[in-house]
């Protein structure tokens, strides 16, 4: 899908939702941003907001062992549990404190990203969007080759079926051939077997056999008409 007509169709979705305030307008999302970067601004902020929460998580109590253990030295175990205490709760005041910086900062960043670092120049196009723009194509042209595509893949289809129904018959056929040959082979010896007796021509004397047989299916049939049922 070209570039353009992705942001008229997001323009046009944007229009519809105006009416809902808590409802992001997909061009403030930057969808062809993301498609080319693969994340978000957004995404991108939450992954470091995550890393940073991580990175509080596991210095802070170290930090808070250190101070405790060097401040606690020559102090009585009483003393040093209401260090420990305390220490525990500025801790938990800092991580509250750096965690509500951080928001705000993140929140400047995540707009210098959007407007500076993560968007996409109007001349820039994706790899696949670069044939839409060298070929341009409105939608009639576009409806039409998918008509044809599905004349095409019905015509293939077609043609499948056709080639299964010749191959098919063709099997049939070798199959009637591998009969008919055992027949030949089967007169040819027959033939020669009877030239071999000398019984004279082969030809006439296999004529008058046909002929008799006829005469006993004949003879065989009156038979059957003759015999009461």
């Amino acid at each position: 899908m070209a570039r353009e007509t992705r942001e008229e169709s997001e323009m046009d979705v944007c229009g519809e939702v105006d009416s809902e305030a808590d409802s992001p307008c997909p061009s403030t999302l930057k969808l062809y941003e993301t498609q080319f970067f693969g994340f978000t601004p957004q995404t991108y902020m939450l992954r470091v907001y995550s890393a940073f929460q991580d990175c509080l998580n596991d210095i802070l109590p170290v930090v808070e062992k250190v101070c405790v253990r060097q401040l606690s030295k020559g102090e009585t175990d009483g003393a040093e549990e209401l260090l420990r205490a305390r220490a525990r709760e500025c801790s938990r005041k800092l991580q509250q404190f750096l965690e509500e910086r951080f928001k705000q900062l993140s929140e400047r960043m995540e707009t210098l990203l959007v407007n500076d670092c993560f968007t996409v120049p109007p001349n820039v196009l994706l790899p696949e969007d670069q044939s839409h723009n060298i070929y341009p194509q409105d939608l009639q042209e576009v409806l039409k080759l998918e008509s044809s595509l599905t004349d095409l893949h019905r015509a293939y289809e077609a043609e499948v079926c056709a080639r299964q129904a010749l191959l098919a018959e063709l099997e049939e056929q070798r199959e009637v051939q591998k009969q008919l040959d055992g027949i030949l082979m089967w007169v040819r010896e027959l033939q020669a077997a009877w030239v071999k007796d000398g019984n004279g021509n082969f030809h006439e004397s296999f004529r008058l056999v046909m002929e008799s047989v006829k005469k006993l299916q004949e003879a065989v049939r009156e038979v059957y008409t003759k015999v009461p049922q």
